[in-house]
């Protein structure tokens, strides 16, 4: 079997080779469905081990102690073999994975082969195929709860027992410093117990990842954002409990604390972080001090842990094995989520280069997954995978420029509401710009759109704009189920084509389009995704600047209910309402972000069209859009905030916009815009890029392969809505 392991000495990783364990009495045999990287004590672990010798000891003066009394007793030479014989040698990681149960070991009659189980310790439940898990260390897994959520039941009791160290009461305030996966854990645990938490964290969107998972407040430690919401919550006398979560060798936790700290108040120490506590600040309010050991009552007892003896409940309520079996039920009930946690899942083939890639910082992550092969089998299909098509592009000369003087000739294939209201006012009359065919369905909307617009004629024909040589663009504007057919033929015609969105409502309708590229060699394409051309979000990601790190972005889409009789309400002809208009706010993420998504998951609730759709970026960053229908009609239809280094960029409706950051001198600084007039959403200045490309021959606004992620991304919201999972949007070769 496969096992991942770890050099001490040199920093080694790798995935071994390594004899199968066997299946003793008093325990069972699991083979792995997930198991989880702890971002804490594992990359710990790994970035100990790229140490010097120096830098190892000076990491672990512990072990080093032990060292100096092995010299004392055993003699310098000895001790030196001892040690680099131990650094010198392979070391399990993992410790806390879902699996199968595959094998029962004599004694156990509690689970039987091919039930799935939670496991928990790191000499058990490691990062390998196969895993022997005595009795007191795995717990099995309630109905219905996936088992790549089931995968963190080890992290979920060892912030579980922390919790319960802290002795929390309904109504009381806690704060929790330190907002990684266990400080998560934390938060959801104390807001289902009816405690009311801030979160202190450096990094943004950590904060607004605990404040969406239920804290009150959450902020960086050093601002004063934090101190003021502990204030408010408890009047001003400070909090019940301080959770340390945090990791590193700052001391500013544990002052923290103190300053945070109600009188009399409790402090757990959950993390492993520095602890020289300021004797007069614990004095003077006489904190009671609490550690919290990993899983609880039962760690690092061999009595217990390998043999299997149970502690008993009358005395000892809460062990490591009814932790573990608690959290899961906290899970199966939907108190505790999982989920948004989760940033990456790997397949375990790719442990090395996903620990690489946390550990340079490539990756950014809460928490990530190993999947192992044939999960299917093992009680959860792989996760779902869209796939979004390559672009390929015949040979073909570049788009000729214009001749100086003449006239951009546009055809539009539809004149409905949205053709006439958004688009033609900002093309009639336009320099350079001839209106030359209108094709419609009745005779009558061509005779009007002629009339107002001055189109050189009005026609039912629409081989005969195909046909017109002398047509340089043509814009489809038509019930969402023709666009990808008028686009395809539109294509083959060598026309440039401007289509409204969405470009295809289904995979099959997606690919037609890009075979129709590759066979014409013509790409000339532009979608209507016109917010990121909209001058004011333009103006405000300037000011923001350059991103470093990942980012939250969060979009609220007020959309609002659709009159009776709305051919959007025709789903089954036209497709969903997200499927029409959400590709506008997927574009518009992923201009913000400066990437395609990589995964979609979404959720609705029963009885309406709401949605929130959670996007993921290859950097880590994330994108929640809120597609509500079910919100007052007087609140502004589209807000929209990206959060990032320190840095927040705030959109209000298209009629204001503000980038707040940190200025040089240390300063908050804020720059803010209103439009003079009526909010404008870019649909004129998209139009401006879009007849200069057409005009000058030049790379069109938008890169072909962008409108086609945004497409795929946009379909993969039913998909995730039907799987209950998220999808995996894979690139095609």
């Amino acid at each position: 079997m496969k096992q991942v392991v770890q050099n001490y000495k040199s920093g080694e990783l790798a995935v071994l080779d390594v004899p199968e364990p066997g299946c003793k009495p008093g325990g069972v045999l699991v083979r792995s469905a997930f198991s989880l990287i702890s971002t804490g004590t594992e990359l710990m672990k790994v970035s100990e081990a790229g140490m010097s010798m120096l830098g190892k000891a000076r990491s672990r003066p512990d072990q080093v102690a032990k060292v100096m009394q092995s010299v004392a007793t055993n003699g310098l030479p000895a001790t030196y073999r001892k040690v680099m014989g131990k650094l010198d040698s392979y070391t399990p990681l993992g410790y806390s994975l879902c699996g199968v149960v595959e094998q029962v070991g004599a004694g156990i009659d509690d689970v039987k082969v091919g039930d799935l189980v939670a496991c928990a310790g790191n000499e058990h439940a490691l990062h390998a195929e196969l895993n022997w898990v005595p009795k007191n260390l795995y717990t099995p897994v309630p109905d219905g709860l996936a088992p790549r959520h089931a995968a963190f039941g080890t992290v979920g009791s060892i912030a579980l027992q922390g919790v319960r160290q802290g002795e929390p009461q309904l109504g009381e305030v806690a704060l929790v410093i330190g907002l990684g996966l266990i400080g998560q854990l934390v938060v959801q645990l104390l807001t289902a117990a009816g405690v009311r938490v801030v979160g202190a964290d450096p990094d943004p969107s950590r904060c607004e990842l605990a404040e969406r998972l239920g804290a009150a407040a959450a902020g960086d430690p050093g601002s004063a954002a934090v101190e003021a919401a502990v204030a408010e919550l408890t009047d001003g006398h400070g909090v019940d409990q301080v959770y340390l979560a945090a990791g590193g060798g700052s001391n500013q936790p544990v002052e923290l604390a103190a300053h945070l700290a109600r009188d009399r108040g409790r402090v757990i120490d959950i993390g492993k972080c520095r602890l020289d506590l300021p004797w007069n600040a614990y004095y003077e309010k006489e904190l009671d001090v609490r550690f919290s050991r990993s899983y609880g009552p039962g760690r690092y007892d061999p009595e217990y842990e390998l043999d299997g003896r149970d502690y008993p409940i009358g005395y000892v309520r809460w062990t490591e094995r009814r932790n573990l079996a608690c959290f899961l039920d906290l899970l199966a009930r939907g108190r505790v989520d999982v989920d948004p946690l989760i940033s990456h899942i790997a397949d375990f083939e790719d442990a090395v280069e996903t620990y690489r890639r946390l550990k340079d910082g490539e990756l950014k992550a809460v928490a990530v997954l190993f999947r192992y092969p044939e999960a299917e089998d093992r009680g959860e299909a792989p996760a779902p995978t869209l796939a979004v098509p390559a672009v390929r592009r015949a040979e073909r000369p570049s788009a000729p420029a214009r001749p100086a003087g003449s006239p951009v000739r546009l055809a539009f294939v539809g004149a409905g509401n949205y053709a006439t209201s958004m688009l033609l006012p900002h093309l009639a009359g336009r320099d350079g710009v001839e209106l030359s065919t209108v094709v419609t369905t009745t005779a009558l909307s061509g005779a009007n759109a002629q009339r107002k617009f001055g189109f050189g004629r009005a026609t039912t024909d629409l081989d005969a704009v195909l046909g017109d040589d002398s047509v340089d663009a043509v814009f489809v504007v038509t019930r969402h189920s023709s666009h990808a057919e008028l686009t395809r033929r539109a294509l083959l015609a060598g026309k440039t084509v401007f289509v409204e969105k969405p470009l295809a409502l289904t995979e099959e309708e997606l690919a037609g389009v890009l075979a129709a590229v590759e066979e014409s060699g013509n790409d000339r394409l532009q979608v209507g995704f016109n917010r990121r051309f909209a001058p004011l979000l333009r103006e405000a990601r300037e000011k923001f600047g350059v991103r470093t790190g990942p980012a939250n972005l969060r979009y609220l889409v007020n959309a609002g209910r659709l009159q009776h009789g709305s051919w959007y309400l025709q789903q089954d002809a036209e497709g969903s309402r997200f499927a029409g208009e959400g590709g506008h706010f997927v574009d518009t993420a992923s201009w913000l972000l400066d990437a395609d998504p990589v995964s979609v998951y979404a959720v609705a609730p029963a009885g309406n069209e709401d949605l929130q759709v959670v996007l993921r970026y290859p950097d880590g960053s994330t994108a929640t859009i809120s597609y509500l229908t079910t919100g007052a009609s007087g609140f502004p239809k589209e807000t929209l905030d990206l959060v990032a280094d320190g840095k927040v960029l705030k959109l209000d409706d298209f009629v204001r916009a503000s980038a707040y950051f940190e200025s040089t001198a240390g300063k908050k600084k804020w720059v803010s815009s209103r439009l003079p007039k009526a909010r404008d959403k870019g649909q004129e200045a998209e139009l401006a890029a879009f007849v200069r490309a057409v005009r000058t021959g030049g790379p069109m606004p938008v890169p072909l392969e962008s409108l086609v992620a945004t497409t795929a991304a946009t379909l993969a919201v039913q998909s995730a809505l039907v799987g209950g999972a998220p999808v995996t949007l894979a690139r095609a070769r």
